[in-house]
């Protein structure tokens, strides 16, 4: 109790959480509502629908965590420079993260472009799937490179601790993509009913406005992230060494672990469009009950950052103690909202008895695993991150997922036949293994460094 009372105490440490911390769980939650909203509405044109869009959207997730690598490395950087007020060195960064994020958009675009069937195939043997999948996947690919810069300036905004202008223009985003949904996907209005395509369109359309309006904003604003082209190139060897040393791991990182991910796609595809659709819903419930995660990771990062980078090590200790306990209660709280209103959220979705048990199934072993995940979320991302101790979080999150859960997923899919609720369950006890080293990594203290000295 005396270590609660400590963190709630400690006011400078709450402010700069509430400051940083619930705009970017706001713009998650907002993001996740659009998912969530997408799914329902796409829910009305059959399960096979769920499924095929569910799939093709993995081809962006694994996209997105590639690019989150990028942003999320490099914002590592940002913050850090940003605490000695560094504003040339966070304008290196920006670029360093432009050219990455939009050459791993051409990477995922092309194939989804040329291909989309032979990409479709790679997650589902259903030819429905596969069909309708393809209709999506052409169209919303395109969204790629837009969402690459968004994501790019967000990340460093977040470093210089400007969090509310991508909150505001997210409620923009949400609005258009639900509206062009509705319009879209039922014909509405005089527009053509385009099912699935609708859906995508619209995700497109409402991508190239968030990135236009952001930059707006960023430019006409002189944010310390207003960059003019030759402020983004021009790299020395010693920032482009101190780059690649600090990114290079979450950025595999990242794709490594969305790759492992993606692989278990691949398990639940074969176990029928049933299990796909079940995980799908699963799935978008949860991001739902993660976004306050999200923020509080984010927002650990930032802090930690800031403090470390102006060579303040024993408040970044503080802090990360802090933001630690503050995880350990808001996951309390969301093991019991998920459990208490499981069934109100499934009943959002048009979808048959079966698929409903086995979404709260898997919604009871998501909740039974929270304490462990949401831990590593904060430590990993939050914490180990900050300080630059990238290479271990590879480690960590790799073995992790190909080590225990890739194996438990094939295995109990296709080999032992098991309901999704069961390999889903399997899949997660990958998270007690990155809590107990991942603790003891924290414990270690490594991860305390200010890296613009070193």
């Amino acid at each position: 109790m005396n270590i609660v009372k400590g963190m709630i105490e400690d006011t400078s440490f709450l402010k700069k959480i509430l400051v940083i911390g619930v705009p970017v769980a706001l713009q998650g939650l907002l993001n996740t509502t659009v998912n969530l909203v997408d799914n329902l509405m796409i829910g009305t044109l059959g399960e096979n629908a769920i499924a095929a869009v569910g799939l093709a959207n993995k081809v962006f997730f694994v996209f997105s965590l590639l690019l989150f690598g990028t942003v999320s490395g490099s914002g590592i950087l940002a913050a850090q420079y940003w605490g000695v007020q560094d504003i040339k060195s966070i304008r290196k960064v920006l670029g360093m993260s432009l050219w990455i994020g939009l050459l791993a958009s051409a990477l995922f675009l092309i194939p989804s472009v040329i291909k989309p069937e032979l990409v479709m195939r790679i997650f589902s043997t259903s030819d429905t799937t596969i069909s309708l999948g393809a209709k999506y996947l052409i169209i919303a690919a395109i969204s790629y490179p837009f969402t690459a810069v968004t994501n790019c300036y967000v990340a460093m905004l977040r470093a210089v601790n400007q969090v509310k202008a991508p909150v505001a223009i997210s409620c923009m985003t949400i609005v258009i993509n639900i509206t062009l949904n509705y319009i879209l996907i039922f014909g509405k209005f005089g527009a053509p009913a385009m099912g699935v395509a609708g859906a995508a369109l619209a995700t497109l359309i409402a991508r190239i406005c968030e990135m236009f309006v952001l930059l707006c904003i960023v430019y006409i604003g002189k944010s310390p992230v207003a960059a003019k082209l030759s402020e983004l190139l021009g790299y020395t060897k010693e920032f482009l060494r101190k780059y690649a040393a600090t990114v290079t791991p979450v950025i595999c990182n990242e794709f490594m672990w969305g790759l492992g991910v993606t692989m278990y796609s691949l398990a639940y595809g074969r176990m029928g469009d049933n299990a796909v659709a079940a995980i799908t819903i699963a799935q978008t419930i949860q991001d739902l009950l993660l976004v306050l995660f999200q923020g509080l990771s984010a927002a650990t990062a930032v802090i930690l950052g800031n403090v470390l980078g102006a060579g303040e090590l024993k408040t970044a200790e503080r802090y990360a103690k802090n933001a630690q306990i503050m995880q350990f209660m808001l996951t309390a709280v969301m093991m019991v909202l998920c459990i208490a209103l499981r069934w109100k959220f499934i009943g959002l979705y048009q979808i048959s008895e079966e698929v409903a048990l086995d979404v709260s199934a898997c919604l009871i072993a998501f909740s039974l695993f929270m304490p462990f995940k949401m831990y590593n979320y904060v430590n990993i991302v939050g914490v180990l991150r900050s300080g630059g101790d990238t290479k271990f979080c590879l480690f960590l999150d790799c073995a992790g997922v190909w080590c225990i859960g890739i194996p438990l997923a094939f295995l109990g899919g296709l080999v032992w036949k098991l309901p999704i609720y069961v390999v889903y369950t399997l899949v997660m006890t990958e998270e007690i293994f990155k809590f107990i080293f991942g603790y003891l990594r924290y414990r270690k203290k490594k991860w305390i460094r200010n890296l613009t000295i070193e």
